[in-house]
């Protein structure tokens, strides 16, 4: 009972590609995976918290021996490259600095953010921020995302909702979200909206179909290993 999996975590190998590709010694394994985690928070903080609020979804990291490539996936590129490229500029001299490496930045369009969890989850965390209530918020992001051609949403908020003196947990769900099916893409994600009372969790899980009903030009990168697969049958 409540044994409960990470939704992306459970795919890792199977049918997602891993969002860090490449490889390393023993000795510099560490240092490297220190340094993922730092990219993927800076580029969070300078692009999510604050402006331009360029609502980045995915941070994918490659390294070759020469570069260290980061793709972005956000809803709005625009944003990200800035006024002639000036935005995307200065994220990739800070990069440089903050590693010591040459740095390559890549832009992918996420053309349907309702259909993205992280870019869900956001948008649900920033109307709580508002004060904006609770259960009207749960009930328009997940018909929306519905609306946008997923086959399942399951949207969960825990805290103290409403400035409530307990905390306590609402969830709503429409369509079917298969999360013991590792040939589902079941897309997960979490947020917090830190509000005066107290924070807020946001989890939010959108199933958009079977791996091999997906097109492939519909998917993600081009680079290798970057696609999601439908495994083969044996």
């Amino acid at each position: 009972m409540g044994q409960k999996t990470h939704p992306f975590g459970f795919r890792v190998g199977i049918t997602e590609a891993h969002r860090s590709r490449w490889y390393a010694p023993k000795l510099l394994y560490g240092e490297l995976l220190v340094e993922d985690e730092k990219i993927r928070q800076y580029c969070d903080r300078e692009l999510n918290r604050k402006p331009p609020f360029a609502a980045v979804s995915d941070v994918h990291i490659e390294r070759t021996r020469e570069e260290l490539k980061v793709i972005l996936k956000t809803a709005r590129p625009g944003l990200v490259i800035g006024p002639k490229g000036a935005e995307v500029e200065r994220l990739t001299n800070e990069l440089m600095k903050m590693t010591g490496r040459k740095v390559s930045i890549d832009i992918i369009e996420v053309t349907e953010p309702d259909l993205d969890a992280k870019l869900v989850a956001e948008g649900v965390a920033e109307q709580l921020k508002r004060r904006t209530g609770f259960r009207r918020v749960l009930k328009q992001r997940a018909e929306a995302t519905m609306t946008a051609g997923a086959l399942g949403v399951k949207i969960q908020i825990s805290g103290r909702l409403g400035g409530a003196e307990m905390g306590r947990q609402e969830t709503i769900r429409l369509g079917s979200i298969p999360l013991q099916t590792l040939q589902a893409n079941v897309d997960y994600a979490l947020s917090e909206a830190f509000t005066t009372y107290g924070a807020i969790g946001v989890k939010v899980w959108i199933y958009k179909g079977m791996y091999e009903e997906i097109k492939e030009e519909e998917e993600y990168s081009r680079a290798a290993g970057a696609r999601p697969r439908a495994r083969g049958r044996h």
